[in-house]
């Protein structure tokens, strides 16, 4: 059968919010007609993909499968279009994500130099898109840190880096050679547990705080006061400011990080990137 890549975006947007009012402002159409178009979809897919009354909406198991399916699906065809339209709008360009605190730019350098027709260019990312932009052809490449969601990505793992807490300069570790997890119980955690899983059963729940999705905003609530990070010890480094301070915490594992790419494609580039990258790593 065909399937609409505009109903499934409808139906994605949908079943992100659960609100057919709010998917319909964001997809800046009309509710009924998002409605009509979610109804199509259930007919032509013989299923019902939401259960909705008077007080919310509701995913079925239908719905909850084709949400997981969905995503992918339609990252990879806007990958395809990006990298269509990349390529027919003149010289040819190579894309390389990275994360804070890692430097590429002597892969970049070497791989430019054996390509010189081709552009390489570099985009920063951050724990939120660093595999999006992989899934929808922002990038080629990516440098990135576990964990991540790996589903239809080839990852090759590059170094481990060690990992500090970052606390307020007055801190009572300020200062310290080294800490232990145990010195930091008490402590809130101003990130997502799954990032640092040492922490389950040892330190205070996560503080209530808004949204952080960048390194400086994490810093400023530290600086602040109201608790601790863990971050890449490059990473903290990178981000030095008088106002915080940084020390090595022996009982927590260090950074994975990785080459990833689309599992999909068979670019000889990005293989050679790969290759230039580990080699150059090794070098160290």
């Amino acid at each position: 059968m065909d399937l609409s890549l505009r109903k499934l975006r409808y139906f994605v947007a949908v079943a992100e919010r659960l609100h057919f009012g709010r998917a319909a402002e964001a997809l800046h159409i009309a509710q009924p007609v998002l409605s009509r178009q979610i109804r199509s979809l259930e007919e032509e897919l013989k299923v019902q993909l939401f259960v909705r009354s008077r007080r919310a909406t509701h995913l079925t198991p239908a719905g909850e499968q084709l949400l997981a399916d969905a995503r992918p699906l339609l990252a990879g065809a806007e990958a395809a279009w990006r990298r269509a339209v990349r390529a027919g709008r003149g010289p040819r360009t190579f894309t390389v994500g990275f994360m804070p605190g890692l430097i590429v730019t002597p892969a970049v350098r070497v791989f430019g130099e054996r390509h010189p027709d081709l552009t390489v260019e570099v985009v920063r990312t951050s724990w939120d898109d660093q595999t999006d932009v992989i899934r929808d052809g922002r990038v080629d490449l990516g440098y990135v840190r576990r964990p991540i969601d790996e589903r239809g990505l080839k990852v090759r793992p590059l170094l481990a880096e060690p990992r500090v807490a970052v606390l307020p300069a007055g801190h009572l570790l300020a200062g310290k050679e080294r800490a232990g997890i145990a010195d930091l119980a008490g402590e809130h955690l101003l990130q997502d547990r799954a990032v640092v899983p040492e922490w389950r059963g040892v330190l205070a729940s996560a503080q209530a705080l808004p949204l952080m999705r960048s390194v400086e905003e994490k810093l400023e609530h530290v600086a602040a006061g109201h608790g601790v990070v863990i971050l890449p010890l490059s990473v903290a480094a990178f981000y030095t400011r008088p106002d915080v301070t940084h020390v090595p915490v022996d009982d927590i594992g260090p950074n994975q990080v990785c080459l990833a790419w689309d599992s999909t494609r068979r670019s000889p580039l990005i293989q050679e990137f790969a290759a230039i990258a580990v080699e150059l790593q090794g070098d160290l």
